[in-house]
């Protein structure tokens, strides 16, 4: 096998890690996503790695999709890591005043890019919910669409906050501007 030819998607076995799709092409080494050992690189010219021919595909095998939704997933989980989303610039260093209806009780302050970055954890925590329940083998078309029906209306209930995104792109978006 010409193993400098395969591609992203393209189903490995290895001796070592067992089977696994490759899911990245550097010049000298594939990015295998093993279903046992994660993520691992590997040269390409390993003798320990044979391609898996569709007729011996075992249910086993990620498909490219599902290795994306699942790096995403555990990335988001365990990584700690979100999409850098900048804070309007008008809001630099700017402070929440809550006030509460009775004057005698002392306001809260809370700095603006404290709160805007819950709000951002939020949105990035419906993303990941969104994400389960469209891979969510146990649940029935109809299903999904019902639950993801409340995430929309989640986000319309967040588009509030648009004012502090510096991006448009980053906004939320509810069911009036959603296009469906």
């Amino acid at each position: 096998m010409d193993q400098l030819t395969l591609g992203i998607g393209t189903r490995l076995q290895h001796t070592q890690y067992g089977p696994g799709v490759i899911v990245g092409v550097k010049y000298a080494v594939y990015l295998i996503s093993f279903i046992h050992h994660g993520l691992k690189e590997i040269d390409k010219n390993d003798p320990h790695l044979d391609e898996i021919l569709p007729e011996n595909v075992t249910t086993e095998v990620e498909t490219v999709s599902e290795t994306e939704r699942s790096l995403l997933g555990i990335l988001r989980l365990w990584g700690g890591l979100s999409e850098v989303v900048p804070l309007g610039d008008k809001w630099k260093g700017g402070l929440m005043i809550l006030q509460s209806g009775d004057r005698s009780i002392k306001s809260k302050e809370i700095p603006i890019d404290i709160f805007f970055h819950k709000i951002v954890m939020a949105r990035d925590r419906l993303r990941v919910l969104e994400q389960q329940i469209n891979g969510h083998k146990g649940l029935s078309d109809e299903e999904k669409v019902n639950l993801q029906q409340y995430i929309t209306r989640i986000y319309g209930s967040f588009t509030t906050f648009n004012v502090l995104f510096k991006n448009k792109e980053q906004w939320f978006i509810g069911e009036k501007g959603s296009g469906e």
